[in-house]
């Protein structure tokens, strides 16, 4: 467990030092409360009103069988964490309720939180994050009930839930709903999952070499205009990204209707973070092919051929043309390396593995109880 620590504005230790404890998800999550944790602090100390003590825990935030947040991790750790601190899991679930991403939750009867990483977008600023951090602090701490302190006026707002004895952020769905989406392919770090897909790779790599050996693939290339040489590109991929999704099952269905738009953010963060890889899986390819061309074809030899001088730019063709074919033919046979992969790839992935962790927790939990009754 990692601890910041702020004493109070004017130097002296208040009575009471105010504790708060953030719970994070591995990844992202927890990167991010690393960043805030300082400013944190510094924030809820201004005015010399505490002394604050920020402590981080990395942990996989579970889920129950219906999807809801387990909450009670939260609470077994306010148990363990001296003096019942304030707890707020930052977690990179995508939240979404009544039609509006849902950036935060606040249970002042409990002193839980709950902030949800991916509802602030692929750029979610230090700033915001501690503004909001604070302003869940705030709510369990002093219980506001109106919109002041809200940390974003123009894409969210504060609510007071009365039957639930707590409150919500919403983001507005105009803003919410793109910022939501980006923040959930930050989440899946396409960047991480080029690696996983080294067979691909080869094979795309393997097909695509017959471009610099074929010279009727430099008569094509130098025939075929930019357009529609890009288009063939974008088609490639396209049908790269359709394999991948087809042959790993990465498509996830609603299990009840009430989670269709929450499923619906799933399914295109996963179509946007295989277009990532896969746009960097062409770049990659077309670069070495690009490199093997330049040292395999003489550029007299291939003005021959075409009819008519050649230049950097021709071989640029091939390697735009051999690349979109080396897809192709690589799709045929696309997958990741392994099934770990797969389940760290997407969100709908992951939080199936959420939900049977928290099977698996709760009947280690039921042999361990009926253990202690034997003996």
């Amino acid at each position: 467990m990692r601890r910041a620590a702020r004493a109070a504005g004017d130097g002296s230790i208040a009575p009471h030092p105010l504790r708060v404890l953030l719970v994070a998800d591995p990844g992202v999550p927890t990167e991010r409360a690393e960043a805030v944790a300082e400013p944190l602090a510094e924030a809820l100390s201004e005015g010399g009103r505490h002394t604050v003590d920020v402590a981080i825990e990395t942990r996989l935030i579970l889920l129950t069988p219906d999807h809801a947040l387990d909450l009670a991790t939260a609470r077994d750790l306010n148990a363990q964490y001296s003096e019942a601190p304030i707890t707020i899991l930052l977690t990179e679930i995508p939240r979404h309720e009544r039609g509006h991403p849902l950036i935060a939750e606040v249970f002042p009867d409990e002193q839980v939180g709950v902030v949800s990483c991916p509802t602030f977008g692929a750029l979610a600023t230090r700033r915001r994050l501690t503004r909001i951090l604070a302003a869940c602090i705030q709510r369990i701490e002093l219980g506001f009930k109106d919109g002041s302190g809200n940390p974003e006026p123009h894409w969210s707002r504060w609510g007071y839930r009365e039957s639930e004895r707590s409150y919500a952020l919403h983001a507005h769905t105009f803003f919410g709903g793109p910022r939501l989406v980006t923040g959930m392919v930050v989440a899946n770090e396409p960047w991480r999952s080029l690696p996983r897909l080294s067979g691909v790779l080869a094979a795309a790599a393997a097909a695509g070499a017959f471009g610099i050996f074929y010279n009727s693939i430099w008569i094509m290339a130098d025939y075929l205009p930019w357009p529609r040489l890009l288009a063939i590109a974008a088609l490639a991929m396209v049908v790269m990204v359709a394999w991948l999704m087809a042959s790993n099952r990465l498509w996830d269905r609603p299990e009840r209707e009430s989670l269709a738009s929450v499923v619906f953010y799933y399914n295109v963060s996963t179509v946007i973070t295989l277009l990532v890889c896969v746009l960097a899986l062409f770049a990659a390819l077309g670069a070495l092919i690009l490199g093997g061309s330049l040292v395999v074809i003489d550029v007299r030899y291939m003005a021959d051929i075409l009819g008519h001088p050649a230049g950097f730019m021709n071989y640029l063709r091939i390697a735009v043309l051999s690349a979109s074919m080396g897809l192709i033919a690589g799709a045929l046979g696309a997958s990741f390396d392994s099934d770990a992969d797969i389940r760290r790839l997407t969100h709908g992935q992951r939080e199936r593995l959420r939900v049977q962790q928290e099977d698996a927790a709760k009947d280690e939990a039921a042999a361990a109880e009926g253990a202690e009754a034997a003996s």
